[in-house]
């Protein structure tokens, strides 16, 4: 029989082991518990967040998300301001050192039709999208009083495969019946307002063969052209120098555009879309997750832009009928007038896919489904 300092000291011993048991049972039972209520591998710890490069310019529309008002979930995000064409060359052709960017539509559609590019895709985020009319400039003095008056015409254009310039060309052709082939093309050596683009990629100056299309002077941008009466009008993007400057021989074609682009929205349903958001195809395979948490954030950062338009917009934006502006645009174009997602975009995509290969630039006519991540063509926001 055990002595009573031998069955207290095997109390103790048991007692002590006992414990030790059951806290490896509670700790494991807590790690379960927090197994089973962790935050998913698309919503990384702060620790082991993915550190992630994003481009693009400072809008109205992402600047909750460069500002952390919007996050990428499970992401840090740096953010790169550049001009499209500098994201242009640097996706195509340079160091691809951008994981998320914002790149021009048309330059992507070419790089993919005709270059083979495949580094990157296409997310349907839409950060700049602008009606066009506005961008036919004229020399008053040229008898040009509608656009069927530029057929036979000099007409300049900084670079020719701008996504800006394919609609521009596509509308001429298709709401009143000028194609390209009936009017004298000038790319310009230079353009007025390159320093705000950027570098003007390969995607942007291919020229199709079938046209009449010249270089202008050497040394001379198109705003000189337009100025000196060598051209007889310009499309352009950016308002040209001549017309900034209040030169008394330069016109836009359309001085009332916006009830002209108003009416062009009615007929067609079409905002035109300049801009798109990519994605590095090697950090999807990696990251499966990412493509849908980078269209909540920026999904997130434009509905933080439409409560300020509608709270404040009012009061911070210097225009004294901006809250009219708001309403009418509502009214017209919808609550969310600035749609992200496949569905609400397809008609425009459709058009663009179908001008650039008419106008002999991509060489196929390109489909949404090939263009875009596959994760995303369900992609939808959450109603406004």
């Amino acid at each position: 029989m055990k002595s009573e300092v031998d069955k207290k000291t095997c109390w103790q011993s048991c007692s002590r082991r006992q414990f030790i048991k059951a806290t490896v049972l509670a700790a494991g039972a807590a790690g379960a518990l927090s197994t089973v209520n962790a935050v998913p591998v698309n919503a990384a710890t702060a620790s082991s967040k993915l550190s992630l490069i994003v481009s693009g310019y400072k809008l109205d529309r992402t600047e909750a998300l460069i500002d952390g008002g919007a996050q990428v979930e499970g992401c840090e995000i740096k953010f790169e301001p550049m001009g499209i064409g500098d994201i242009n060359t640097n996706v195509f052709s340079g160091p691809q050192t951008l994981d998320i960017t914002e790149i021009g539509l048309h330059p992507f559609m070419l790089a993919y039709a005709n270059d083979g590019f495949r580094d990157y895709s296409l997310l349907p985020i839409f950060p700049l999208r602008l009606f066009r009319h506005k961008s036919i400039f004229i020399r008053t003095d040229r008898g040009i009083k509608g656009p069927e008056d530029l057929r036979g015409k000099m007409v300049a254009t900084p670079g020719f495969s701008s996504t800006s310039l394919t609609w521009l060309r596509g509308i001429v052709k298709h709401e009143y019946g000028v194609s390209p082939e009936e009017i004298q093309w000038v790319v310009s050596s230079k353009d007025s307002s390159a320093k705000a683009a950027g570098k003007v990629s390969k995607q942007e100056s291919m020229v199709p063969k079938g046209l009449s299309v010249s270089k202008g002077p050497e040394g001379k941008d198109e705003s000189d052209l337009l100025e000196s009466g060598e051209i007889d009008a310009l499309f352009h993007a950016a308002e040209p120098r001549a017309y900034v400057q209040g030169h008394s021989k330069v016109a836009r074609l359309f001085p009332n555009f916006r009830k002209i682009e108003r009416a062009y929205f009615e007929k067609t349903g079409i905002f035109p879309i300049m801009h798109a958001v990519a994605i590095r195809n090697s950090l999807v395979n990696q990251h499966p997750w990412l493509p849908k948490a980078v269209f909540g954030a920026y999904s997130k950062a434009k509905k933080l832009m439409y409560d300020h338009l509608n709270k404040m917009g009012w009061a911070t934006i210097s225009l004294p009928w901006v809250a009219q502006e708001i309403e009418e645009t509502r009214a017209l174009m919808g609550e969310n007038f600035w749609p992200y997602g496949i569905a609400p975009n397809r008609k425009a995509l459709e058009t663009l896919f179908m001008y650039s290969y008419e106008q002999g630039l991509a060489s196929r006519k390109l489909t949404i489904e090939e263009l875009f991540h596959p994760s995303s063509i369900e992609f939808e926001e959450d109603k406004f």
